[in-house]
C-alpha cells in the first residue's frame, strides 16, 4: 500500500462484516467522463459535498484522539503491546476485520496484522514468547530465529459491557496480512499483500497467498494451510457471493486486476478451484483508472458487460501475474482495496483511481448464471460507482463496509484521514476524523447487531468500538 506521505512498508488497508447493500446508491455523483464500453446508462440527482451532515458536526475529543458526532462514544477495545488473554501480546498494525455472531450476544471479532518480521508481533521483545505456540501452528518461523510477525488475531466483545472477555491469536507466521473477507460459512479468509520467495526477508517459506481462519470462540490457531489455487499475487480483499460459493478479490497495484475463483466445491476453499480476472467485453486490457494517460475514462453509472479470463501460472516466482493477465485482454484497476458484497452485488475500492487519482469505487453484479457455461448469456456487469475527484468529500478510499440500514461506510488511507458515509440518498457525511495520530482508518465493521461499528487507527496499534444513534431520520 502506497500513501503519499508514507513508504510503502508504512501503507496500509481493510474490510468488514456482512450486511444489506447499497439502496439507490446510483445517485451518488454526477462527473462527466467518456465512455468505458457501456450497455446502458442511468443518470439521477446528486446531492454531493463536504457540508451535507447526517449525524451532525463532529464534536472535539478531550483526550485528542478521534472526533465523533454528538451522542456518539468510543471506547479502546485493544491496544499493540497489552497482554492478550492466551498470554501472547496484541500485534502492532490492526488492518482488515470482520464480525461474527458469538453466543450471548457476543460478537467474535477477527483482526488482521499488516507485519512484517520486524515488526512488534504477538511473541513479545525477542520472541520469548514464541515457545507458547506449537511449531506446527506456524506458516513460517524464518531462516534466523525471527518468524513472520504476520497474522490474525480474535476477540470475543460483550456489546453490552463494552468489555473484550478473551483475546488470542488465531493464525501464526504470515506476511502482510492486509484486508480480506468474511464467508458465509463464518469464517475469515486473510490475505498476505506481498510477493516473496524463500530466502527473501530471511523467510523459509513463499508469501502471497490466502488463508482461512475459522471464526471460534474458544481460543486456538488455525491450520496455516496456503490457498495457493487462489493465486500469489498482493492480495488485498475478497469477498462472497453466498448464493454461488465465488470467491472476488482485489490486488493492490496500481495495475492491479480484479479476480474470482471458483472453487471446486462450495465452501471448500482447500479443494482447488480456478483463478480468473475480469475483462470488459468489446475494450480488451481496458484501463479504468480515469488516469490522464488512460485512453477512455469510464462514465459514473454506466455499466459494462464483463467476461472472464483463465489465469494461468498463478504461483509465480515473480510478480507478473497482473501484467500477464492485462496483456491477456484484462482491465485494470488502480490499487483494488477493500471490498464488500451486498444484496447480489458488491463494490470494491480503488485507492489512487480516478482523475485526480484520490480514489474511485466500483460495483459488480453477478449474471443469472455466474460461474457456469451458460454465463454468457447473462454475463456480469460492472460499473464506476463513485469518483468525487474532491478531497474535501473523499480522499484514497480503501476499507469499506455497507451498514445494515443501506449506508457505505469508507475509511480514508491519510495522514489525516475521516471515516466516510454515503447515504442512499447520495450524501457524503462525516462519521469520524483522526486527530490523535498521522495515521490510517482501517478495518471498518459492524457488528452483527447494528450497535457496534469497530475501526482501527492502525499506526497507533488501536481498535476502537464506536457506538450512537445509528437510525436517526437523515
Amino acid at each position: 500500500m502506497e500513501n503519499k506521505k508514507r513508504s510503502r512498508r508504512d501503507f496500509v488497508k481493510k474490510a468488514g462484516v456482512i450486511s444489506a447493500g447499497f439502496i439507490g446508491l446510483q445517485s451518488l455523483i454526477a462527473s462527466q467522463f467518456l465512455s468505458c464500453t457501456p450497455t446502458s446508462t442511468n443518470s439521477a440527482s446528486t446531492k454531493v459535498g463536504p457540508d451535507v451532515i447526517k449525524y451532525g458536526p463532529l464534536k472535539n475529543d478531550p483526550a485528542g484522539i478521534i472526533k465523533l458526532p454528538a451522542n456518539f462514544s468510543y471506547k479502546i477495545i485493544a491496544r499493540a503491546g497489552q497482554k492478550m488473554s492466551d498470554g501472547l501480546i496484541h500485534p502492532d498494525k490492526p488492518d482488515g476485520m470482520a464480525t461474527f455472531a458469538a453466543s450471548d450476544g457476543r460478537v467474535i471479532i477477527v483482526r488482521n496484522h499488516e507485519l512484517m518480521p520486524d515488526d512488534q508481533g504477538p511473541f513479545g521483545k525477542d520472541n520469548e514468547l514464541m515457545d507458547k505456540i506449537d511449531e506446527k501452528y506456524f506458516y513460517d518461523k524464518g531462516t534466523k530465529g525471527n518468524p513472520a510477525q504476520g497474522g490474525t488475531t480474535t476477540l470475543i466483545f460483550n456489546e453490552d459491557t463494552q468489555e473484550v472477555e478473551e483475546s488470542f491469536l488465531s493464525l501464526a507466521g504470515t506476511l502482510r496480512n492486509c484486508a480480506g473477507g468474511p464467508t458465509p460459512w463464518n469464517s475469515w479468509i486473510t490475505c498476505e499483500e506481498i510477493v516473496s520467495n524463500p530466502g527473501q526477508y530471511d523467510m523459509e517459506k513463499a508469501h502471497g497467498y490466502c488463508f482461512e481462519v475459522p471464526a471460534t470462540e474458544t481460543a486456538g490457531l488455525a491450520e496455516p494451510i496456503p490457498l495457493k489455487a487462489m493465486g500469489k499475487f498482493n492480495h488485498e480483499a475478497i469477498c462472497v457471493d453466498p448464493r454461488t460459493g465465488i470467491v472476488y478479490l482485489t490486488e493492490d497495484a496500481h495495475d492491479g486486476l480484479l479476480y474470482r475463483f471458483l472453487p471446486n466445491e462450495k465452501g471448500n476453499m482447500r479443494a482447488g478451484g480456478r483463478l480468473q480476472a475480469l475483462a470488459i467485453k468489446g475494450d480488451k486490457s481496458a484501463d479504468t483508472r480515469n488516469w490522464e494517460e488512460s485512453p477512455k475514462p469510464c462514465i459514473v453509472n454506466q455499466v459494462s458487460e464483463v467476461e472472464w479470463l483463465d489465469m494461468e501460472n498463478i504461483d509465480p516466482d515473480v510478480d507478473d501475474l497482473r501484467l500477464r493477465g492485462a496483456k491477456k485482454g484484462a482491465a485494470v484497476f488502480a490499487r483494488g482495496e477493500g471490498m464488500w458484497f451486498g444484496d447480489n452485488e458488491f463494490y470494491f475500492a480503488c485507492t489512487n483511481g480516478g482523475a485526480n487519482k484520490t480514489g474511485q469505487v466500483f460495483r459488480y453484479k453477478p449474471g443469472e448464471h455466474e460461474g457456469t457455461d451458460q454465463e454468457h448469456t447473462t454475463p456480469g456487469t460492472v460499473e464506476l460507482f463513485l469518483e468525487p475527484n474532491d478531497t474535501k468529500i473523499l480522499k484514497y478510499c480503501d476499507n469499506l463496509t455497507v451498514a445494515p440500514w443501506g449506508d457505505v461506510i469508507l475509511c480514508e488511507d491519510d495522514s489525516h484521514p475521516f471515516v466516510v458515509g454515503v447515504t442512499p440518498k447520495g450524501e457524503y457525511y462525516k462519521l469520524a476524523e483522526n486527530i490523535g495520530y498521522q495515521s490510517e482508518f482501517t478495518g471498518g465493521v459492524f457488528s452483527p447487531s447494528g450497535k457496534t461499528y469497530f475501526v482501527n487507527i492502525q499506526h497507533a496499534g488501536l481498535t476502537l468500538a464506536i457506538q450512537g444513534n445509528w437510525l436517526m431520520e437523515s
